[in-house]
């Protein structure tokens, strides 16, 4: 098989450019389309860089007109659920209207392998727990219906146009690069894991837990978490199963332990070695108790194993890039 020619869009955030890194390091011809709204150009570290919107339909006619492309890996969702609630418009517009320019470039090219960072969220507040993908669809936030959207045209996209695709549901991702080069830079920060390392540091004053009466334990919420380099080596997997001509599918990707966010900050401060304060606050709205994913499906059919899945190496990892 030839060196695949991969167009990373938002490879300049947290989850594309740890994605752009590994593909760049294993010889992949690799292009990073972003509009750095949310990532960060120093963060893309090998291939080719192109500042462009997915909004502008012209730029990606242009592009793939000048540039042969194997596949497209697509990042550049919104993916503040809050912010969802509050900006439906923003979300619709973004996360499923610019997916369909990038869609429709694709298509008049001849472009046919097609990877979407999917979400959990598209399973709403689920009735099975472990997850398994073909547990119901039933988001229950702006965000979480954009990527089942997305999801339902790329099924339409398959019968229609022959546009192979593999969507990648996220349960919670975390960690960062084991070398140090890269990590998690949200502005906000909405992610458990470096909120707790903030108040490690001190740059937050404190962690706030949002509810302790959920039918858990230990009564704080349940998350499923994986490590960005995993996430990306199941990105690389099913790349590969696309070039070797398999058909579209959809895959959980999560480690199937659940952590509490009373374990996460026990963890942090076993990591860190360092004291975090705690403010407790109201449940939020549309959280789930419990959120685990039931990841045999990418296990079987992918070969996906999962290495970095040890709760302390996750935050390790991430303390190092917060140190940083």
């Amino acid at each position: 098989m030839t060196t695949p020619r991969v167009l990373v869009v938002g490879g300049a955030g947290y989850i594309g450019s740890h994605m752009v890194k590994m593909l760049v390091a294993a010889g992949y011809s690799v292009t990073t389309l972003d509009n750095l709204s949310t990532g960060y150009r120093d963060a893309v570290v090998g291939g080719a860089f192109i500042h462009a919107d997915l909004a502008d339909r012209p730029a990606l006619d242009r592009l793939f007109a000048e540039q042969q492309f194997d596949a497209v890996m697509h990042f550049a969702s919104y993916i503040q659920v809050g912010e969802s609630v509050k900006e439906p418009a923003k979300y619709y517009e973004n996360n499923v209207t610019n997916t369909l320019n990038l869609l429709d470039a694709m298509i008049a090219r001849g472009i046919k392998r097609f990877i979407f960072s999917s979400s959990a969220a598209v399973y709403g507040d689920p009735h099975t727990v472990p997850i398994p993908e073909d547990h119901s669809k039933d988001p229950i936030n702006p965000y979480g219906r954009t990527k089942w959207i997305v999801e339902q045209i790329l099924s339409d996209y398959d019968i229609a146009y022959g546009l192979k695709s593999v969507s990648l549901r996220y349960f919670n991702a975390a960690g960062a690069d084991p070398q140090g080069q890269l990590g998690e830079r949200h502005e906000p920060e909405t992610h458990l894991i470096p909120l707790v390392l903030r108040a490690a540091s001190g740059r937050a004053p404190d962690i706030k837990v949002f509810g302790r009466d959920y039918d858990t334990p230990d009564g704080t919420c349940i998350r499923d978490y994986v490590h960005v380099e995993d996430l990306c080596s199941a990105h690389r997997l099913a790349l590969d199963g696309l070039m070797q001509g398999r058909n579209s599918s959809a895959y959980n990707l999560g480690n199937g332990n659940g952590f509490s966010v009373a374990e996460v900050i026990a963890a942090a401060e076993r990591v860190t070695g360092r004291k975090i304060a705690i403010t407790d606050a109201p449940r939020r709205a549309g959280d789930p108790p419990r959120l685990v994913a039931d990841a045999t499906r990418a296990r079987t059919e992918l070969g996906w194993q999962p290495k970095l899945d040890n709760l302390d190496t996750i935050i390790a990892h991430a303390w190092a890039w917060e140190c940083r």
